[in-house]
């Protein structure tokens, strides 16, 4: 979140509006609910998660162990069961 001085980007008589409300304060103004991205898709993070997981999910349906997946992906038994046993 970055912060934008209200008199650089609002119309003076908005700004008189909100000082009925809030003088000094920092305010935050949220996107539109239609903005809204889900975590990691901008970063890419979410796809290299699902990416991971399918890994997983076939290296266990091809005969690996929980344990050898926890120990080859560096996650934690109960992680890898979730993974795995999620529908």
């Amino acid at each position: 979140m970055s912060y934008v001085r209200a008199n650089a980007v609002l119309p003076e008589n908005l700004i008189t509006e909100i000082q009925k409300y809030v003088q000094g304060e920092a305010i935050y103004i949220p996107k539109p609910e239609k903005e809204h991205r889900k975590w990691g898709s901008r970063s890419g993070a979410r796809k290299a998660l699902d990416e991971r997981n399918h890994s997983i999910k076939d290296a266990f349906q091809n005969g690996k162990t929980i344990s050898q997946l926890a120990e080859e992906f560096f996650l934690s038994v109960e992680t890898i069961k979730k993974i795995v046993y999620k529908k």
